[in-house]
């Protein structure tokens, strides 16, 4: 492996368990296990992926944040990377569980949940539905899951941003896309989502070898088929209810300015959902991975904020 943490690839036996100064291990949760990664010792800080990434999307944030005094735990959600891919569990309140699961196997009381894209949807989840264990909450490049409802519904401009979604529920045909030509489409949907500072090339194809893991593309479907499949069933329905309940835990929301996957009219809103400090960072000329795209200006807000006493609204 080379200094730099983002090129010299090497695995631990596995595209999901990438060499460098972490540690790997598998921990039992909510009836599965889950891969994580994790650097540091001090207050737990659980790092959440989203679609099409897999743990490593967080390997500048691991080493930032175990710099600064955390322990940064970075989690592969299930069906996702090297955690387990289980025939069902998929909605989003299981999976929720699943990330609190995971805090409770660590031993901590508690954690702050740093999620993006769709582990941004999972960690606005936990956070209503298991306030206890959810120390702070900071998302990137995803709406409170009621403000997403609302504009994948109600916002022809958002609607067309996540075509993607809609795309998602055909049977078969999105998974097979997804792993054609050794995952060509995941590294289209990288560049195509990132600003004017692309993801470089070696990066991608590490993504693109992770989708490629047998069922991996299936299960990262699966949550986006349930948000919209659910739209009008009583399980969906409830759910939308449920997620009226006002988050209580400090907030930090950060965006790409030009995300084109999630417009920022789309996100911003969101603290309405809120009763407690929130903040809302814009990074200005990044896009759908600001934590990628510029890891230091990421890393350098996120850890300040986590450190503030009372980080203000």
């Amino acid at each position: 492996m080379t200094d730099d943490i983002t090129g010299g690839f090497t695995s631990l036996g596995s595209p999901a368990r990438l060499d460098g100064p972490w540690t790997h291990r598998d921990v039992a949760a909510n009836g599965a296990r889950f891969h994580i990664a994790e650097m540091g010792d001090g207050p737990l800080v659980m790092l959440l992926h989203g679609f099409p990434q897999f743990w490593w999307t967080w390997r500048h944030q691991l080493t930032a944040l175990a710099d600064a005094g955390f322990r940064a735990v970075a989690m592969d959600l299930r069906g996702v990377g090297g955690s387990d891919r289980t025939p069902r569990g998929y909605d989003p309140a299981n999976l929720a569980l699943d990330i609190t699961g995971v805090v409770r196997s660590l031993g901590e009381p508690d954690a702050a949940l740093v999620g993006h894209d769709l582990g941004g949807y999972l960690a606005w989840t936990a956070a209503v539905m298991r306030p206890k264990l959810v120390r702070r909450l900071a998302v990137s490049s995803m709406p409170h899951p009621r403000r997403w409802r609302s504009a994948m519904l109600s916002d022809v401009a958002q609607s067309r941003a996540g075509s993607y979604v809609w795309g998602f529920q055909r049977p078969w045909l999105p998974e097979r896309q997804l792993v054609a030509d050794d995952a060509a489409l995941v590294g289209r949907l990288l560049q195509d989502w990132t600003g004017p500072r692309p993801i470089d090339d070696e990066a991608v194809d590490v993504y693109r070898r992770a989708m490629c893991i047998p069922s991996t593309a299936h299960c990262s479907i699966e949550p986006y088929r349930w948000m919209v499949r659910s739209l009008a069933r009583p399980d969906g329905i409830q759910f939308n209810r449920r997620m009226k309940r006002p988050v209580r835990v400090p907030t930090l929301h950060l965006h790409g300015s030009l995300d084109p996957a999630m417009r920022t009219r789309s996100a911003a809103g969101s603290g309405e959902y809120v009763e407690a400090p929130y903040r809302w960072r814009l990074f200005d000329g990044l896009g759908h991975f600001p934590h990628e795209e510029d890891p230091v200006a990421f890393s350098t807000e996120l850890i300040n904020w986590l450190k503030d006493p009372e980080p203000d609204r």
